[in-house]
């Protein structure tokens, strides 16, 4: 278990290491115009990670939302497939 954790360690490592890379070299202005004759100077890393989580949030929810339906839907037939328990009264047998 600890190699695992060893390994994972060092894959967020190399990771990290490759953004710092990656920001380091792109720390640019980017122009972007926006509506009418509006422009903002945007640094191009912050750029890239709006349109990343701009395509990713939606996704994400969507998919969040079908697996709490899903869930939802199993709790549901689990219920249903279960028997009820048995009644437990004493029939009144009294003349």
């Amino acid at each position: 278990m600890a190699a695992m954790r060893f390994l994972r360690l060092l894959l967020w490592l190399f990771l990290l290491l490759l953004a710092a890379l990656f920001l380091g070299r792109n720390w640019t202005d980017v122009t972007v115009d926006l509506w009418g004759d509006m422009q903002a100077d945007v640094k191009l890393p912050l750029l890239l990670v709006l349109v990343f989580l701009f395509g990713w949030l939606p996704t994400s929810a969507l998919w969040r939302s079908r697996l709490w339906h899903t869930k939802r839907e199993h709790a549901l037939s689990q219920r249903l497939a279960t028997p009820p328990p048995p009644e437990s009264f004493e029939e009144d047998t009294r003349p």
